[in-house]
């Protein structure tokens, strides 16, 4: 227990310290230090806490629900503290506020919230988010120090505030590390809507009225989440005669489908599922660590997360279908619309409301099998996602654009960057890498489950692979002048080169990661037999050739003038036109806006969804 509490709590020590601290150097030690705490505390949970079955903890002493009750108080008070900056167009913001926190606030001090004798828990599928969040989220923190002074050089008029965005990233530690060991959907809910307060900061960060717009946007789409987390435990209160999460998931179907649905609701919400994808989109506007984290290892996790503890619920039940076609749904248009997109943050984003969607299709679906994929979906997705976030914005940063077309032949201007990007979005769509076998895994268990299923996993998975092919062809194109060296990146090649070897050191110890984290919690590995395993073995060790035959050859490679049919003339960009006029050349890749259209298509999945939410609580009735 003595892990669970340092990880909940000592988070807050670094969140605290960086706000008192205005020196860049001893917030650069404060980050260190503490990150490589909570790491080393995330190992040390892992090594003494994995077993076959969950661990639930006793706490006796009723200071600490006075505590969460103060919290929730607390956090009500700065949310409408914030909301201070908003015109009347926006009222039901401080509205949403108000009804959810009134409701709850008032169930606790009137005594109507049961008590939960155990509200703290630990199993393996805590200690796979624990990993993440102390791994992967504390790279991404150790990113952000060098990132942060590259990008108040490169942005004079915003003001330098990297104390309160840090401690704002180490809250959401403490806001993540608090869901996923808490059985109380109370307590929950309190780390559930901290989450939500440090989306808002992070967004609003460059004070922009893109950023305000971005952040309210967001705030207001997640406060829904929370008024229907808040309607969930009033319910359970009521209804059900209790909150521990542990007892709703060992009732009758019947009981508690209702109360499960709002906290799935409220899940799909954080996991920015549609029709609530936009609040994901417009966090781009922040700086790029924020949207690491955001899309990679803590804010949507949080969301899957939840969908998955209440997929014993949903099984065999036609609301639990209707969340899988939720899911399915946004898998495909998130796929479909990232073929359309040139911004690599936003391909970036489109793609992980897919992923997040497969994700949520899984929990929808309940199987073993399934949530043995959605598990492995987790994990891969939140390695190589954060690599290509934190190496998008390092290109951005040293080119000025993020425009996947600028990126043309970037593996000879940068090519060690290129390396790790190249690993990332190998990660994301090749063999043998996790997110592969997890899409294997994902299609196998729709295929005994239901014919409606596969069809969306096959159509959706070809769609990535399109947008990533093609992503990857631009970044290894060889042409143009003699390779350029890149500029010095610092201390962000820590979390870069990390996240590059997790990805293909993960993939390498899946079968290890399976049986000892997933087969105790899902039963025996569904696709994996030992020739598989010789199998990825053998495509690992010829996967990790290319990177390395990059980096060994890309002083020597050869820059030949493209041939036009004897058009070329002296400079080599340009070629002779029908009218005798030089002309610029250049290579561009499909968008093919007329068929996948962000507005035609984010329009239609808007639509479509919203109609899906309905029938799911309809369905609950039947």
């Amino acid at each position: 227990m003595s892990w669970i509490i340092f990880l909940i709590l000592f988070p807050l020590a670094p969140a605290v310290l960086l706000l008192l601290f205005r020196s860049v150097s001893v917030q650069k030690w404060i980050v260190l230090v503490a990150s490589a705490l909570i790491c080393v505390a995330a190992i040390g949970l892992a090594v003494t806490c994995t077993g076959a079955q969950p661990k639930y903890f006793s706490i006796t002493s009723s200071v600490v629900n006075k505590l969460v009750i103060a919290g929730d108080i607390i956090l009500a008070l700065a949310f409408l503290f914030v909301c201070r900056r908003l015109s009347l167009k926006w009222y039901w913001i401080p509205l949403l506020v108000i009804v959810q926190y009134g409701a709850v606030v008032f169930y606790d001090l009137s005594g109507r919230v049961p008590a939960v004798t155990q509200p703290l828990f630990v199993d393996n599928l805590s200690v796979i988010m624990a990993l993440i969040i102390g791994i992967v989220g504390c790279l991404i923190t150790v990113y952000t120090v060098g990132y942060m002074k590259h990008y108040h050089e490169e942005h004079p008029d915003v003001p330098d505030r990297r104390g309160s965005f840090l401690a704002a990233i180490f809250l959401f530690f403490f806001a993540m590390y608090g869901i996923i060991f808490s059985n109380s959907i109370t307590w929950i809910y309190f780390f559930w809507e901290i989450t939500t307060l440090c989306s808002f900061i992070m967004i609003s960060y460059p004070r922009t009225e893109e950023a305000w717009h971005n952040a309210f946007r967001a705030l207001w789409m997640l406060l829904l989440g929370g008024l229907a987390f808040s309607m969930a435990i009033l319910y359970a209160s009521d209804s059900c005669g209790t909150v521990d999460f542990r007892h709703l998931l060992q009732m009758n179907k019947s009981a508690v489908l209702l109360p499960i649905l709002l906290i799935c609701f409220a899940g799909m919400n954080k996991a920015a599922q549609f029709p609530f994808a936009k609040w994901l989109l417009g966090a781009m506007v922040a700086p790029t660590p924020s949207s690491a984290l955001l899309h990679s290892s803590t804010m949507v996790k949080a969301g899957v997360y939840i969908c998955l503890r209440c997929s014993p619920i949903l099984e065999n039940t036609a609301s639990g279908a209707v969340v899988a076609l939720i899911g399915g749904l946004s898998f495909l248009a998130g796929s479909a619309i990232a073929i359309s997109q040139r911004d690599g943050k936003k391909v970036l984003a489109y793609s992980t409301i897919g992923n997040l969607g497969l994700i949520i299709l899984c929990a929808g679906v309940g199987s073993h099998w399934a949530l043995w994929a959605a598990v492995l979906l987790i994990i891969f997705h939140a390695l190589a996602k954060a690599l290509m976030f934190l190496a998008v914005g390092t290109v951005e940063q040293q080119t000025g654009s993020r425009d996947i077309e600028d990126m043309h032949g970037l593996i000879s201007r940068m090519p060690l960057l290129t390396i790790t990007m190249l690993v990332g979005i190998a990660g994301m769509f090749l063999a043998p890498f996790g997110m592969l076998i997890s899409k294997w895994a994902v299609l196998e268990a729709m295929a005994i489950r239901s014919p409606i299923y596969p069809p969306i996993v096959i159509f959706g998975g070809s769609l990535m692979l399109f947008f990533w092919a093609k992503w990857m062809g631009k970044l290894i194109a060889v042409v143009g002048p003699a390779p350029q060296r890149e500029r010095g990146i610092g201390i962000e090649w820590t979390a870069l080169f990390g996240l590059a070897v997790l990805t293909v050191l993960t993939c390498a110890l899946y079968p290890f990661v399976g049986y000892y984290l997933i087969q105790p919690l899902y039963g025996q590995d569904p696709i994996l037999s030992q020739g598989s395993i010789c199998m990825v073995g053998i495509m690992l060790g010829l996967m990790v050739l290319l990177p390395l035959g990059f980096f060994i050859h890309w002083k020597n490679l050869v820059h030949v003038e493209p041939y036009l049919s004897g058009a070329n003339v002296s400079d080599p960009h340009q070629f002779m036109g029908s009218l005798g006029n030089a002309r610029q050349w250049s290579f561009r890749n499909y968008y093919m806006g007329k068929f996948f259209s962000e507005e035609k298509l984010f329009r239609g999945s808007l639509v479509g969804s919203i109609a899906l939410m309905v029938l799911m609580f309809v369905m609950e009735k039947l």
